[in-house]
């Protein structure tokens, strides 16, 4: 007779410190790989790295890859590939600069401020159907991706050519010109606010998230945990507001914003950048595109087709019709690429958008998006942009050659897709 006490009865399994904290290993490798760079670069640029200045130009110029990761997520992430965003973004570009310097003003007169919403309205739009017309062919029509957006990326930007004529465009409207980072502000005060109000966000969604989890009866972090989690959510927020309105305005531009208003800069005076417009931007797309990928049906089913397209045509998902969704607002997120990557190169150049769509593709896999489809998170993509740009920058300051800064991405880029691989097998994902 065997004893039958609470003693012999199973005992469930322990849970790790790490899934105690419910962490994402890989990312948070990836944060001390960041890290890990950029203590490197700080040290061998004599402490410029890391300088407010420095942080700021890395911060604008990670914008417009960071804005096209989002969308090359949800395109990964449904088994597909789009090898024409950089292309895409030119078009929009060309079309932009054309409506604002030459089309608009036939039709509105110059000055107009409806020249200003059209133009960003028709590039947006643009880039939306172009996105469809992708979208339509890949799904409807079962051209592979691979083919339809190399194709793409061969039209849109000898287009592009075309319709500028292969001449550059500069821009002159200084509202167009907000949207680059370098002219467009929030100066510190609106600056801090919105930093204020971004930590109050961030407090309620893990508090939210908790009680969610209590409500529902899952496994929550201790106390602890979740203080500590807030408490680095807090300081980085507050502390990326801090570092930007460290960064001062230099005294020939503050002089000349002051002639522009028809003042005089007074002695001693000193004006500091705070939030760049475009990188309030991005970080709108990014909470945004979260949303959409966490808390909507749209999203769920772009998982469900990545995971298994054929057992989610089956559920009774529309395959083909999600297939044109996902690339047309992948080609949205284009055009705003555009209108951001324009503003802040103060004009339309041939060049504008070359080799962007590696770019977004290198982040999007760095950053943890698995090409094999189902897996793949927003904020890992734009940590993999923030890397990338990281990298160049730092390259850059330390002297070396572009072709040698091409060749270190490239290999950042294959190490990041063997590491994922090793991690999903080791996990059991990858099988």
């Amino acid at each position: 007779m065997s004893d039958a006490g609470p003693a012999s009865q199973t005992a469930p399994p322990r849970r790790g410190l790490a899934d105690t904290l419910e962490l994402d290993k890989r990312l948070f490798g990836m944060i001390l790989a960041f890290a890990v760079l950029c203590v490197v670069f700080q040290f061998m640029t004599d402490g410029k790295f890391l300088s407010a200045r420095n942080i700021f130009n890395i911060s604008v110029q990670t914008v417009s890859v960071g804005i096209m990761a989002t969308g090359m997520v949800f395109v990964i992430v449904a088994r597909h590939i789009d090898l024409s965003v950089g292309s895409l973004l030119a078009i929009c570009s060309a079309l932009m600069a054309q409506s604002q310097i030459e089309w608009l003003p036939q039709v509105f007169g110059l000055g107009n401020p409806v020249i200003l919403v059209a133009t960003i309205v028709f590039g947006l739009a643009v880039g939306a159907i172009i996105g469809a017309v992708t979208g339509w062919l890949v799904g409807y029509q079962n051209i592979p991706s691979f083919i339809v957006t190399l194709g793409g990326l061969l039209i849109w930007r000898n287009l592009a050519w075309y319709t500028t004529n292969g001449q550059s465009v500069a821009l002159t409207d200084p509202n167009i010109l907000m949207f680059g980072g370098t002219e467009g502000v929030l100066y510190p005060t609106v600056s801090w606010i919105l930093g204020g109000i971004g930590a109050l966000l961030a407090i309620f969604g893990v508090l939210a998230s908790r009680r969610g989890k209590q409500r529902h009866g899952f496994i929550v972090k201790p106390v602890w945990a979740e203080v500590t989690l807030i408490g680095m959510i807090v300081a980085l927020i507050l502390g990326f507001v801090a570092i930007l309105n460290a960064y001062p305005i230099p005294d020939a531009k503050l002089k000349r914003i002051y002639e522009a208003k028809g003042l005089t800069v007074p002695e001693g005076f000193v004006q500091y950048h705070g939030l760049p417009i475009s990188v309030l931007i991005l970080i709108l797309v990014v909470v945004a595109m979260t949303t959409i990928g966490r808390k909507t049906r749209f999203g769920r089913y772009i998982y469900a087709i990545g995971g298994n397209p054929d057992a989610a045509e089956l559920s009774g998902i529309n395959t083909r019709l999600m297939t044109v969704k996902i690339f047309a607002l992948l080609g949205f997120l284009c055009g705003l690429a555009a209108l951001v990557a324009q503003a802040r190169l103060q004009s339309h150049g041939n060049d504008i958008g070359t080799l962007d769509e590696l770019k977004v593709i290198a982040a999007t896999v760095i950053g943890g998006t698995a090409l094999a489809g189902g897996i793949g998170t927003i904020y890992g993509a734009i940590l993999g942009a923030l890397i990338m740009q990281s990298l160049q920058s730092g390259m850059a300051m330390i002297g070396v050659d572009t072709p040698f800064q091409n060749i270190v991405v490239g290999g950042v880029l294959i190490i990041a897709v063997w590491i994922d691989i090793i991690y999903r097998k080791r996990t059991g994902a990858l099988k």
